[in-house]
């Protein structure tokens, strides 16, 4: 088992530390990336969890989340109201909240954003489920 760990974080070194290819392929690249690391730990329970997880990766990326943020608040969107916690998979409203598109010099355009309780979030448009939440 120890082996298998062990094997298994050489290949996450790898894959993360060698590539920035989640950040640049969205969920797809960060998908992929997770489900392999997964398998090799977990099996196909494994893989289908890392593949979840990697998928998030395809947000905003670390290098841009401040220029990306300070861009948000530029804009002086009003914030949403949401009594849950504001955290990646919590479910949004389809009513109520304003979704804006996200510029493609910030390269998560598949996603919308919005403000919820004062704080910035990335939204699959799809789901309205928060994907990231932006500091």
């Amino acid at each position: 088992m120890k082996k298998i760990l062990i094997g298994a974080l050489a290949i996450a070194a790898t894959v993360l530390g060698t590539s920035s290819a989640p950040a640049q392929n969205g969920a797809a690249g960060g998908a992929v990336g997770g489900a392999i690391v997964g398998g090799t730990v977990g099996g196909p329970v494994g893989a289908a969890a890392g593949a979840a997880a990697g998928a998030v990766a395809g947000g905003i990326a670390d290098d841009t989340r401040p220029r990306f943020h300070s861009y948000v608040v530029e804009r002086h969107h009003p914030s949403y109201h949401y009594s849950g916690d504001v955290r990646v998979g919590a479910e949004l409203p389809t009513a109520g909240v304003t979704y804006y598109e996200v510029p493609r010099e910030y390269g998560a355009t598949q996603y919308r954003y919005t403000v919820v309780n004062d704080r910035t979030v990335l939204v699959d448009p799809r789901s309205h489920r928060v994907i990231q939440v932006i500091d």
